[in-house]
């Protein structure tokens, strides 16, 4: 029952990654589309990570990003320009109309920009999300910040860095040549024609007006066959989903804890699958991970049942390798690794996905620990780890209970483990099998064991090995 449940779980998983389009074809060569649309919002930056990583990873000869946002959050738009700012082929950016406030900034980061016959970049002046103005000393840092941070992006792909301060900074003067281009008093506005001007033989910032992305391929002799990805409605998903990395992580070490402790019931284990089954399908659908890691995790999670189930106390081998793989697994699905870049990742990668493992780790140490001393003496855990089941059927549907530890027994008894004690199974007393529990070591059958403390209802033992 328990197998089909989590078999049913996993099921449900991979048929919403089969159905999420999350991987388009695309050839070598290709140019890519990928629309910019609506809010600069967490889902969309999911999309963009996806899309980026599938044009890189398929070799395609560029990606076009058909822009038209009025802008949004500003810490979502400094990831993707982080993001852009990483991408290794060329870039283009069609602004179909709009690129307003943080669109600007995102346009910036792209290496060729076209401009529809009435469209308009600018206006990246940082507001609340009320609409009102930052206090004073919250907006001159936020335009510093950010003023250093658009500078950069603009020199490293090839546009003039005063003309994207003055994007967001209304005290930043515009002055190319001898010519004031943008007076200081107002952040910076550009339609297609004031964008396109030529001043001393080179445009001001866009290479020119284009009416449609076919329009812009011809222009700019991209030569590749246009393939476009579009967003799904997965990208919400997935933001959420990565965003409760931690919690996914200390709900599937917990579920597996009480999988070993009380190994006669059901929910942890399909809490556990449950949780790390979201975890992966997350970090799929944001463009994370592919599902090699998740055949990693699977193989740590095959070596470490192995070692419980046939080396318990003689080797460690398959334990330490299977937990090794299991962590290197998670902390892999979380780094946004792109595909020119190193295999091995840098600290900066693995600054977050090590956080999220030290908040789950150290989380569920604390409520191990509390489980640890308080489950046992708990109905709960003495209704399944220490109470034989009466089998279904008619002649014992009205049959009560009882306890299999009603054999007197006293501390120093002798007996034999019946099966493996991790750390409730059963025991051999006389001629009598009873449940018993260990103090949380795990024994291995056929271990001699010795009674420590009884109380008729719970019967603690210990190896007989240990003084």
């Amino acid at each position: 029952m328990k197998m089909c449940a989590i078999s049913i779980c996993f099921a449900f998983v991979f048929g919403v990654a089969s159905h999420a389009p999350a991987r388009e074809t695309i050839r070598r060569g290709d140019v890519v589309v990928v629309p910019v649309h609506g809010e600069v919002a967490p889902s969309l930056l999911a999309f963009l990570r996806r899309a980026m990583k599938t044009a890189e990873s398929n070799d395609a000869s560029a990606i076009v990003f058909d822009m038209n946002t009025y802008g949004g959050r500003l810490d979502t738009a400094t990831e993707v320009v982080s993001a852009f700012n990483q991408i290794k082929i060329p870039t283009y950016t069609f602004i179909n109309t709009n690129a307003g406030s943080a669109g600007a900034l995102i346009v910036i980061a792209t290496q060729h920009i076209y401009m529809a016959p009435v469209s308009a970049i600018g206006a990246a002046a940082p507001i609340l999300s009320t609409g009102e103005d930052l206090p004073a000393t919250a907006k001159e840092k936020t335009i510093s910040y950010w003023s250093a941070l658009v500078r950069g992006s603009a020199i490293k792909n090839g546009h003039d860095p005063d003309l994207a301060e003055a994007f967001m900074n209304k005290d930043k003067e515009v002055k190319i040549s001898e010519r004031v281009v943008h007076r200081k008093g107002a952040v910076l506005t550009l339609n297609a024609q004031e964008a396109t001007e030529k001043i001393n033989g080179k445009p001001l910032l866009a290479e020119g007006v284009v009416d449609s992305i076919a329009d812009l391929t011809k222009k700019a002799g991209l030569k590749g066959t246009i393939a476009k990805i579009e967003p799904t409605g997965f990208e919400q998903l997935a933001f959420w989903i990565t965003a409760l990395a931690p919690l996914l992580l200390l709900g599937g070490i917990l579920g597996a804890y009480l999988e070993f402790k009380i190994p006669g019931v059901m929910w942890p284990g399909v809490i556990s699958a449950i949780c790390f089954a979201l975890f992966f399908l997350g970090h799929y659908l944001a463009g994370l991970a592919g599902w090699e890691v998740v055949a990693l995790f699977v193989l740590g999670m095959v070596l470490v049942l192995i070692e419980i189930l046939f080396f318990a106390h003689s080797t460690i081998v398959f334990g330490v390798l299977g937990v090794f793989l299991i962590i290197a697994s998670l902390l892999w699905t979380m780094i946004d690794r792109y595909p020119q870049q190193p295999f091995l990742p840098t600290g900066k990668m693995l600054a977050i996905p090590l956080l999220n493992m030290f908040i789950a780790l150290v989380g569920a140490l604390l409520v191990i620990t509390l489980l640890a001393r308080y489950l046992p003496r708990t109905s709960l855990y003495r209704r399944f780890a220490l109470i034989d089941s009466n089998p279904p059927g008619p002649s014992l549907a009205g049959a009560p209970r009882h306890f299999a530890t009603a054999l007197a027994l006293a501390p120093g008894m002798q007996g034999t483990a019946v099966t493996v004690l991790r750390p409730s199974g059963k025991a051999r007393f006389a001629d009598h099998v009873v449940d018993v529990v260990t103090e949380g070591e795990f024994i291995a059958r056929e271990t001699p064991v010795t009674v420590i403390q009884s109380d008729g209802m719970r019967v603690v033992v210990k190896s007989a090995a240990v003084v």
